[in-house]
């Protein structure tokens, strides 16, 4: 190619009569234009010569150039990007041998996208070497698929069969990284005993996985152990470092750090070491709900590991996916989203939507979509009519950035080194410590504000936390803006439909009175974990004036972290609220009555005025003679929220401690005075080392022997036990030569 076309990084626009040595020089160099510019590439035609068989003239163009030539009778049409744009390059050979710009049409008919240019096909996977690669392993990975039951997930099997290739895969860590995780290790352990870490060692004793979680991780799992994410977000984008995390949500919804993992590949043995290390330190409490991405290895982890769990796909994993997966269809056909979205959100029942993904199937074409068919056979892990009955709290969201997993993303970026992650890490403990007292602070020191008359408003009051309760005002108020309207009734069940004028949809609920079962197709509820406007709007129609139990979860309560279960205080509270709500209905009457005249007025107001001075008489009266017991209660109440942050699992396995494991767990916590937050300085997690010496010595393993050590896990841990080390020297880290018992039933 001529040497003045191409003019130091940019890349210039193309003009008539620039020279190239090939006519696939030519092209490479308008591909490189439209990648700058923001469209894709397609060779629209070519020409040879009659006498020398070569190649004399070629056009290319955009892939949106022309019309689609259909039949009037097709059936079910494939998609076609061309919507008879006119842009194209027309280049021709010389009598030299040389290619040269016939001629070149700029405009297109259509908007360029140059954020989301890597999605056409012309530019994805430009580098020929790695074309090649990725040839020969897609031939490589058709003998192992069905090893994951399906074809679809190429980053699980690719991981595969890298693993297959090389079983002696590490972690691939810069200089120094090993010593400064190791300091980091020993210096939480100094700080407290019962910090877990846990090492897994590949056949060459080197570095291939790694988990650590600190104690309030351990501590915040003891108290909110319904759902957990794993989100591996980091490693499957990429990142410098291939981290991952278990990511929970406390009482005030904020995310909680349940563990923190570095891995070397994304197989069925590294998920399996992962989940087993992750329950082991969690005391082997299984999660009631596991949310990740779709991914097969992690299907059969989480299946093997926590057979009971209810495992679920994140919706925005889903969702980021489809512009990768169905290329074109997602940027040019609105309709598509709009389709696919009714198909997922809008369909009440299985068989809705049953009905609905085939009718999208056939007319975009997609029923020869791997991928398509990998959502359809995991139907059930994500889409909602099939998850009536599973709760989120908040962990499961439409995109990433409303997800509370997002909020590590400012902590961790692509480019973002182990030494970096180390110091973001004590950072990152230290905001959520921060966060979370600030919140216990606000919940003890101030009320919540009503907006409304509502009696749900001030019974949920009394009970949710500040951040839970605010949206749920949001649900008391916005059920003025709702109309609803009977639709049938049998022996059991009411059926509504719910006008929502807000959003101008109209939604299902269906009331039990005998059962005090209420459920809205919106499904606020299991997604929230309260109560929506609909369901308000059907109680209160229906003569029901307070929530029923069973729909205020004790985890978006103030008594979150008590032992006493919500309902004895939830009695006590709708005690309360049908006293409130009696005395104003009697004053509405009152009002009414007292204001016909200025006599009835004065009457009124003095017996309100003699009234609230003999109740408030009464009550302070009251205050007073149980000033001992109740402010002993206050103090022992202060001391168990305090004591609850500081208290974690008991780790501890050893043979001899083994049968105390179990019932060291039912022993009553200790009293800490020390849980006072001054100028906003948080005390970390206690260093409460149960039993003294005898604390967490799991990882100390290293002068035992193979059986001794395979002795010391527990037993449903035993021929699948994760390969961890403690208390090693820093120069032992890289080499460890102590034992390392492999899993025989996976492969590696």
């Amino acid at each position: 190619m001529d040497s003045s076309v191409i003019t130091g990084s940019t890349i210039p626009e193309p003009r008539d009569g620039i020279e190239f040595e090939s006519h696939e020089a030519a092209y490479s160099f308008y591909k490189d234009y439209a990648k700058s510019v923001g469209f894709g590439t397609a060779k629209l035609s070519s020409r040879r010569s009659r006498s020398s068989k070569e190649f004399i003239d070629a056009k290319f163009s955009c892939i949106r150039y022309g019309n689609k030539q259909q039949s009037d009778d097709a059936i079910n049409p494939r998609p076609s990007p061309k919507i008879g744009c006119k842009a194209s390059m027309h280049v021709k050979r010389r009598q030299n041998g040389k290619w040269y710009i016939y001629s070149f049409v700029k405009e297109h008919n259509h908007e360029l996208l140059p954020a989301q240019v890597h999605f056409f096909r012309s530019h994805r996977n430009d580098d020929p070497l790695k074309n090649d690669i990725r040839i020969r392993r897609r031939k490589n990975l058709s003998s192992v698929s069905k090893l994951f039951g399906a074809y679809q997930n190429v980053d699980c099997l690719e991981g595969y069969m890298r693993n297959q290739q090389d079983k002696g895969r590490s972690l691939v860590l810069e200089s120094g990284d090993a010593q400064v995780l190791l300091d980091l290790f020993m210096h939480m352990q100094e700080e407290n005993p019962k910090f877990f870490y846990a090492v897994d060692l590949n056949e060459e004793h080197r570095l291939r996985n790694l988990f650590w979680v600190d104690t309030k991780g351990m501590e915040d799992y003891s108290n909110f152990d319904d759902v957990v994410c794993f989100d591996t977000t980091y490693f499957t984008n990429k990142y410098k470092i291939p981290l991952v995390f278990f990511i929970g949500v406390n009482h005030h919804i904020q995310p909680t750090l349940l563990g923190c993992a570095l891995i070397a590949d994304e197989t069925v043995y590294t998920f399996d070491w992962l989940m087993q290390t992750w329950f082991m330190a969690m005391g082997e409490r299984a999660p009631q709900l596991m949310l990740t991405d779709q991914n097969n290895a992690l299907k059969a982890a989480i299946g093997a590991v926590f057979p009971q769990t209810c495992h679920c796909f994140c919706l925005w994993h889903i969702l980021e996916k489809i512009p990768r997966q169905l290329e074109y269809l997602s940027l040019w056909h609105d309709n598509f989203m709009v389709k696919f979205n009714k198909c997922i959100f809008k369909s009440w029942t299985e068989e809705q939507f049953e009905k609905r993904w085939s009718k999208l199937l056939d007319k975009f074409n997609l029923r020869e979509v791997e991928w398509v068919r990998s959502l359809y056979e995991d139907r059930k892990y994500w889409v909602p009519a099939f998850m009536r009955d599973v709760s989120f709290a908040g962990l499961s969201t439409m995109s990433r950035s409303e997800s509370l997993t997002s909020s590590y993303d400012k902590y961790v970026h692509a480019e973002t080194s182990m030494r970096e992650f180390i110091e973001q890490y004590k950072t990152i403990l230290e905001d959520r410590y921060e966060e979370e007292a600030k919140a216990d602070f606000d919940a003890w020191h101030e009320t919540a504000e009503l907006k409304s008359p509502s009696p749900f408003e001030k019974q949920m009051s009394l009970v949710y936390t500040h951040e839970i309760f605010r949206k749920f005002q949001v649900e008391v108020l916005g059920a003025a803006a709702c109309h609803l309207k009977k639709e049938s009734q049998d022996e059991t069940t009411t059926m509504y439909t719910v006008k929502d004028f807000e959003d101008g949809q109209n939604y299902v609920v269906e009331w039990n009175e005998t059962k005090s079962d209420i459920y809205c197709s919106c499904r606020s509820f299991e997604y929230k974990g309260y109560l929506c406007r609909h369901a308000i709007v059907v109680l209160q129609m229906s003569g029901v004036f307070s929530i029923p139990p069973k729909y205020v979860l004790q985890r978006w309560t103030n008594a979150a972290l008590s032992r006493h279960p919500i309902s004895e205080r939830l009695d006590e509270v709708q005690t309360k609220v049908r006293r409130y709500n009696d005395l104003c209905r009697r004053a509405i009457i009152l009002g009414e009555e007292g204001s016909l005249s200025q006599e009835s007025y004065n009457i009124a107001l003095c017996a309100i005025r003699e009234a609230l001075k003999q109740c408030a008489s009464l009550n302070n009266s009251a205050e007073t003679s149980a000033c001992p017991n109740t402010s002993g209660s206050i103090e022992e109440e202060n001391q168990y929220r305090n004591t609850s942050k500081e208290r974690a699992p008991d780790l501890q396995v050893t043979g001899a401690d083994k049968a105390t494991r179990r019932a060291g767990a039912a022993n009553t916590k200790e009293s800490n005075h020390s849980g006072a937050v001054k100028k906003g300085k948080v005390t970390r997690s206690g260093d409460v080392n149960v039993g003294g010496q005898e604390g967490f010595h799991l990882m100390g393993i290293s002068d035992l022997g193979p059986t001794q050590s395979h002795n010391m896990m527990p037993a449903q841990l035993q021929n699948a036990v994760p390969t961890v080390f403690h208390n090693i020297m820093p120069t032992q880290f890289q080499n460890i030569a102590s034992t390392h018992l492999h899993d025989t039933r996976l492969p590696r």
